[in-house]
């Protein structure tokens, strides 16, 4: 008769990888963990959270506090990463092969790879010379030039702009 064998406590160990060797500290220079031991300097660095915030400028006197002292933003002092969108330019020229069954919205245009990435708007720009475009283009969400608007409007397209915030 064959034996059975039996799983012991003894014999239990942790798969290969599963547990890395602790890193030892302050042993030498070749270990590369000598004199601070990975802690950085003394005071506001080595303290859980301590450092500067994503806000500090150096000791210059801060974004908010250089604002005028009103109440809420000034739009003079403002800055574009926390305000600005991100607007998609459009040549007139990309809409000349455009089928004009299909409407042009901001959706369109992302599944035909004209634009791509996260965006807030879409804005169309004139070709800066005329631009045979398809009769009958449908447009909705989108922004338009001047000179575009001209240019779609003498082609007989139908424009529907997008509603302006104040």
């Amino acid at each position: 008769m064959a034996e059975k064998q039996f799983l012991k406590l003894g014999d239990l160990k942790p798969a290969p990888g599963s547990r890395p060797k602790r890193q030892r500290i302050g042993r030498g220079h070749g270990s590369g963990m000598v004199k601070t031991g990975g802690e950085g300097g003394k005071g506001q660095t080595v303290r859980s959270g301590g450092g500067k915030g994503p806000a500090f400028e150096g000791g210059q006197t801060a974004w908010a506090r250089r604002l005028p002292h009103r109440r809420g933003y000034s739009q003079k002092a403002r800055d574009r990463g926390h305000f600005g969108g991100t607007v998609a330019v459009v040549s007139l020229r990309r809409l000349a092969n455009w089928d004009a069954a299909v409407e042009i919205t901001p959706e369109a245009l992302r599944e035909r790879g004209v634009i791509k990435g996260e965006i807030d708007a879409v804005k169309i720009l004139g070709a800066g010379e005329a631009v045979a475009l398809p009769k009958g283009l449908r447009l909705r969400d989108v922004l338009f030039s001047q000179s575009a608007r001209e240019a779609l409007q003498a082609a007989g397209a139908q424009l529907e702009d997008l509603p302006v915030s104040s």
